[in-house]
C-alpha cells in the first residue's frame, strides 16, 4: 500500500494544502509546532474517521472556520482508491456531512461503511494500524510499557490469530450448547419411558370396554323413566284443564255477585247525588236574590234608577271618568307648580349660601396675603443685608492685588506666561543634566584608562600621547556645566514660588467674579420680591371689594327665598282642595264597578243553576241504564249456579295430585341417571385421551431417540473442532514468536552499536528480556531513555517485517509511518535510525513516511517535504524541497 496524495482544507492549522507522496522514504521536515504531525493525523483521519482522533470532530476544524475537508488518494493491491471526508459545524458540535470511498470494486458512502471497507482492505482496524504501522509522537515506549497479555493481544490481532481464538470460542460455545441440549433431551427420553411404562400397566383398552357397557345400561333406564314422565304430564294437563274451567266459572259467579252489589250501591249513590244537586240549585237561586238587592242599593246611592239597564250605568261611568281626568290633570299641574316654586326657594337659599361662602373665602385669602406680605418684607430686609456683606467680601478679595506684580484681571495670562517659562527652564535643565552625565562618564572612563597608563581616547600607551591634555579641559567643562546646572535649579525653585503666587491671584479673581455674580442674583431676587409684595397688596384690596359685593348679593337671594315660600303655601292649599274632589269621584266610580261585578256574579249563578239542572237529569238517565244491566247480571248468576258439578271437580283434583307426585319424584331419578351417564362418558373420554397420549408418547420417544443420536455425533464434532483451533493458534503463535524474536535481534543489532547487550529474548507469553554481555537478564524498563526508544523502534520494525513477510501476498502492508522518532535519541543514535529506515526499505517496505525536525534525517529522504507556519496568520504550508529550491 502507498499514500499518493493528501488534500486538506481548513484542517487544524492548514487552510489549504495539497501534498503528493512518492514510493520510498518521504521525510516531512520543519520546526517544532509547524504542523508536521497534523499531516499524518489527516491521513489517519481520512482512513478511520472520528475513531482516529483523541478528541472530537470539533478539534479538526481550523479555528474560526465552520467546515473542513480531507481527501486521501492511495494505491492498494494494484488498485487506486480515493477517500473523501467533509466535516461541518451544526449548532454546538461538528458532524461528518460527507464520507465517500471510491474503490475499484465500487463506491462506498457513509462513515460506518467506509471505515468497515478500509478495515477489510488493510485487515486491521485503527488500533491495529497504530500498533503496527503508525508510530505516533509520544508513544515510542508504548509496547515496552504494555503488559505481556496486552502485548500478546496486540500481536495476535495484527497476525489475525485473534480470529482463531474467536473460532475456538465459538466452537467451545457450540459444544457447551450441544451439551445443554443433549442433557435436556436425555432427561426428556427418561421421562417419556417412565410415562409409557405407567400407562401400559393400567390396561386402558379393557377399562374402556367396561365403561361403554355400563353407559348403555344407564341410557336404557333413562329412556324408560322419560316415557312414564311424559304420560304423567298428559294426565296433569287434562286435570288442570277441568279444574281451570271450574275455577273460571266460580270466579265468574263471584264477579257477577260483586257486580250486582256494586250496581245496587251505585244506583243508590247516584240518587243521593241528585238530591244534593237539587239543594245546590236552591242555594244558587237564593244567592241571585241577595245580589239583586245589593245592586239596587248601590244604584240608588249613585243616583241611578234601580231598574236601569247596563247602558245607563256605562254612560254614568264614562261621565265620571272624564271628570276624574280633568281633576287629576289639575292636581298634576298644581304639583308641578309646587315643585317649581320649591326649587326656586332651594335655589335662592343655595345661591345665598354659595355667595356667603365665596365672600368668606375672599376675606380669608386677603388675610393670608397680608401674612405673606409681612414675611416677604422681612425676607427683603435680610437679602439687602446679604447684598452689603457681598460688597465687603468683593472689596476684601480685590485688596489682594494691591502688592501683586500684575493688576486685577491679568492673573490668568500672568500664570500662563510663568508656566511656559518653567517648561522651557525644565527642558534646559534636563538637557544640561544629560550633558553633565555624559561628560562625567567620559571623564571617569578617561581617568580609569589613564590610571592604567593608556591614552584616554585611543587606548594606546600614554607616553607622548597628544590626547592627555584634553582630559583637563573636559574636567573644567564638567565643573562649568555642574555650576550652571545648580543655578538653573535655583531659578526653577524661584519660578515655582512665583507660579504658586500667580495661582493664588487667579483663584482670587475667580472668587470675585463668583461673588459679583451672586450679588447680581441677589439684586434680581430683591427686585422680583418687591414687585410681588406690591402685587399682593393690590390683590388684598381687590379681594375686600369682591367680598362686600358677594355679601350684598347673598342678602338679595335670601329675600327672594322668603317671597317664594309664601307662593308655595298658596299652591299647597289649592292642591288639597282638588285632591278632595278627586277622592269623591273615585268613591262613586268604585260603586259603579261593584255594580258591574254584581251583574257578572248574577249571570254566573244563573248559568250554574242551568248546569246543575242538566247534570241532575243526566244522572237520572244513567240510573235507568244501570237498572237494566242489574237485571241481566241477576239472570246470568242464576244460570251459573244451576250448572256447577262438585263430584267431577273432586276426581280431577285427586288425579292431578297423583301426576304431580310422580313428576316430582321422577326428576331427581332422571337427574341422577344423567349424572352417572355424564360421569361414564367423561371416564370413557379420559381413557381414550390416555390411549391417544400413550400413542403420542411412543411417537415422541422415537423422535427424541433419533435426535439424541444426532446430538451425540454433533457434540463429538464440536469438541474436535475446538481442540483443532486451539492447537493451530498455539502452533502459529510459537512460529510467530520465534520469527519475531529473530527479526527483533537483527534490527536491534543494526541500530544499537554497543557491546553492553548480547541478545533480546521473547518467550511464548510475549515477555521481553534483554541479556547483557555477562549473561545477566535485564527488563526493558531498566534501559535508558534513548535505549528504550531504539528498543521500541526495533520492536515496531520487527513486527512490521513479520507482518509484511506473513501476509504481503494477500493484503499489502500500509506505509511505515514514524512521527518524531528522534525525540529521545542523541546524535549518534540518529545515524543508526537512518540505517534502520534504509534497512526497512531494503526488506521491501514500499513507502516510509518520517516526520522530524532533525536535519540529520533529511539525507535519508528520497522525497523531502518542508512545512512552515506563518506567525501572523498561524497557518501552515507544505511544499516539496525541490519546489522550494526552485523558487
Amino acid at each position: 500500500m502507498r499514500f499518493d496524495r493528501i488534500t486538506l482544507r481548513n484542517f487544524k492549522c492548514y487552510g489549504d494544502a495539497d501534498l503528493r507522496l512518492q514510493a520510498g522514504v518521504s521525510v516531512i521536515h520543519g520546526p517544532n509546532g509547524s504542523g508536521k504531525s497534523s499531516l499524518l493525523e489527516a491521513c489517519f483521519f481520512a482512513l478511520y474517521g472520528s475513531r482516529a482522533l483523541d478528541g472530537t470532530l470539533d478539534d479538526v476544524i481550523t479555528n474560526g472556520e465552520d467546515e473542513c475537508e480531507v481527501t486521501l488518494e492511495f494505491t492498494h493491491g494494484g488498485g487506486a482508491y480515493r477517500v473523501h471526508r467533509e466535516v461541518k459545524v451544526h449548532g454546538d458540535s461538528a458532524q461528518t456531512t460527507k464520507c465517500v470511498l471510491e474503490a475499484p470494486d465500487g463506491q462506498f458512502e457513509g462513515a460506518t461503511d467506509v471505515r468497515r471497507r478500509v478495515t477489510e482492505l488493510l485487515r486491521m482496524d485503527e488500533e491495529a494500524f497504530v500498533n503496527c504501522a503508525y508510530v505516533r509522537q509520544g508513544e515510542v515506549n508504548k509496547l515496552i510499557h504494555a503488559t505481556p497479555s496486552e502485548r500478546q493481544d496486540m500481536l495476535d490481532d495484527l497476525l489475525q490469530l485473534g480470529k482463531l481464538e474467536d473460532y475456538r470460542e465459538r466452537a467451545r460455545d457450540a459444544r457447551l450448547g450441544v451439551e445443554d441440549v443433549l442433557g435436556n433431551v436425555e432427561g426428556q427420553v427418561d421421562s417419556l419411558d417412565d410415562q409409557i411404562e405407567a400407562k401400559e400397566e393400567r390396561d386402558l383398552h379393557g377399562r374402556l370396554n367396561e365403561l361403554e357397557t355400563e353407559r348403555n345400561e344407564v341410557d336404557d333406564e333413562i329412556e324408560r323413566f322419560e316415557d312414564n314422565r311424559e304420560q304423567a304430564r298428559e294426565t296433569l294437563q287434562e286435570t288442570e284443564s277441568v279444574l281451570e274451567e271450574h275455577a273460571e266459572r266460580r270466579e265468574e259467579l263471584a264477579e257477577l255477585r260483586e257486580d250486582v252489589d256494586d250496581l245496587q250501591e251505585t244506583i243508590a249513590e247516584t240518587e243521593r247525588e241528585r238530591d244534593d244537586l237539587k239543594e245546590s240549585i236552591q242555594r244558587r237561586r237564593e244567592r241571585i236574590d241577595e245580589l239583586d238587592d245589593e245592586r239596587a242599593e248601590l244604584l240608588a246611592e249613585t243616583g241611578i234608577e234601580t231598574d236601569a239597564d247596563d247602558a245607563a250605568v256605562d254612560d254614568r261611568n264614562e261621565t265620571l271618568d272624564g271628570n276624574r281626568e280633568d281633576v287629576a290633570e289639575a292636581v298634576s299641574d298644581l304639583r308641578v307648580e309646587r315643585e317649581n316654586v320649591q326649587n326656586e326657594v332651594e335655589n335662592a337659599e343655595s345661591a345665598a349660601e354659595d355667595l356667603a361662602e365665596r365672600a368668606a373665602e375672599k376675606r380669608e385669602e386677603a388675610d393670608e396675603l397680608r401674612e405673606e406680605i409681612a414675611a416677604d418684607e422681612k425676607q427683603l430686609d435680610e437679602r439687602r443685608e446679604k447684598l452689603s456683606d457681598l460688597d465687603d467680601r468683593i472689596e476684601e478679595r480685590q485688596a489682594t492685588f494691591e502688592d501683586a506684580p500684575v493688576a486685577f484681571g491679568e492673573a490668568e495670562s500672568h500664570l500662563e506666561s510663568l508656566q511656559a517659562d518653567r517648561e522651557d527652564l525644565a527642558e534646559t535643565i534636563s538637557d544640561r543634566q544629560v550633558e553633565v552625565e555624559t561628560l562625567r562618564s567620559s571623564v571617569e572612563e578617561a581617568e580609569r584608562l589613564l590610571d592604567q597608563g593608556k591614552c584616554p581616547e585611543c587606548g594606546q600607551p600614554v607616553e607622548d600621547s597628544p590626547h592627555v591634555d584634553g582630559l583637563e579641559e573636559d574636567r573644567e567643562r564638567l565643573a562649568e556645566l555642574e555650576a550652571d546646572l545648580d543655578d538653573r535649579r535655583e531659578e526653577l525653585e524661584s519660578l515655582d514660588e512665583r507660579i504658586e503666587r500667580a495661582e493664588e491671584l487667579l483663584e482670587a479673581e475667580r472668587q470675585v467674579a463668583q461673588r459679583r455674580e451672586n450679588r447680581e442674583n441677589v439684586e434680581t431676587l430683591i427686585e422680583e420680591r418687591a414687585a410681588s409684595v406690591e402685587a399682593d397688596r393690590e390683590r388684598v384690596e381687590s379681594l375686600e371689594e369682591e367680598a362686600a359685593d358677594l355679601e350684598s348679593e347673598a342678602d338679595e337671594k335670601r329675600d327672594l327665598a322668603d317671597e317664594k315660600r309664601e307662593a308655595l303655601a298658596e299652591v299647597e292649599q289649592r292642591i288639597e282642595e282638588r285632591e278632595a274632589d278627586l277622592e269623591g269621584i273615585d268613591a262613586e266610580l268604585d260603586r259603579l264597578q261593584r255594580v258591574r261585578s254584581l251583574d257578572e256574579e248574577i249571570d254566573d249563578c244563573s248559568a250554574e243553576v242551568e248546569s246543575l239542572q242538566e247534570r241532575r237529569e243526566s244522572k237520572a238517565e244513567l240510573n235507568d241504564e244501570r237498572r237494566e244491566r242489574l237485571r241481566e247480571k241477576r239472570d246470568r248468576r242464576s244460570e251459573l249456579e244451576d250448572a256447577y258439578d262438585e263430584d267431577r271437580v273432586e276426581q280431577a283434583r285427586e288425579e292431578k295430585e297423583r301426576a304431580e307426585d310422580y313428576l316430582q319424584k321422577v326428576e331427581p331419578k332422571l337427574e341422577s341417571l344423567r349424572e352417572r351417564r355424564d360421569e361414564l362418558q367423561n371416564e370413557i373420554g379420559g381413557v381414550r385421551n390416555e390411549i391417544s397420549e400413550l400413542e403420542s408418547l411412543r411417537d415422541r420417544r422415537e423422535e427424541l431417540g433419533a435426535k439424541l443420536d444426532r446430538l451425540e455425533s454433533l457434540h463429538e464434532e464440536a469438541e474436535t473442532l475446538e481442540g483443532m483451533y486451539g492447537d493451530l493458534r498455539a502452533e502459529l503463535r510459537r512460529r510467530n514468536v520465534s520469527s519475531l524474536e529473530r527479526m527483533l535481534n537483527e534490527v536491534f543489532d543494526l541500530v544499537y552499536r554497543n557491546d553492553s547487550y548480547s541478545r533480546i529474548e521473547l518467550d511464548r507469553d510475549y515477555e521481553l528480556t534483554v541479556y547483557q554481555k555477562n549473561g545477566e537478564p535485564l527488563d526493558p524498563e531498566q534501559l535508558s531513555g534513548g535505549e528504550r526508544a531504539l528498543f521500541n523502534l526495533s520492536l515496531r520494525c520487527a513486527i512490521y517485517r513479520l507482518l509484511a513477510e506473513g501476509i504481503e501476498g494477500a493484503a499489502p502492508m500500509p506505509p511505515l509511518v514514524l512521527d518524531e522518532p528522534t525525540v529521545f535519541l542523541d546524535s549518534g543514535h540518529v545515524h543508526q535510525l537512518v540505517e534502520l529506515v534504509e534497512s526497512m526499505r531494503q526488506v521491501g517496505v514500499e513507502q516510509i513516511v518520517v516526520v522530524s525536525h532533525d536535519e540529520e534525517l533529511v539525507g535519508a529522504a528520497d522525497d523531502l517535504v518542508r512545512v512552515t507556519k506563518d506567525p501572523t496568520s498561524n497557518r501552515s504550508t507544505v511544499r516539496h524541497a525541490d519546489a522550494v529550491l526552485a523558487e
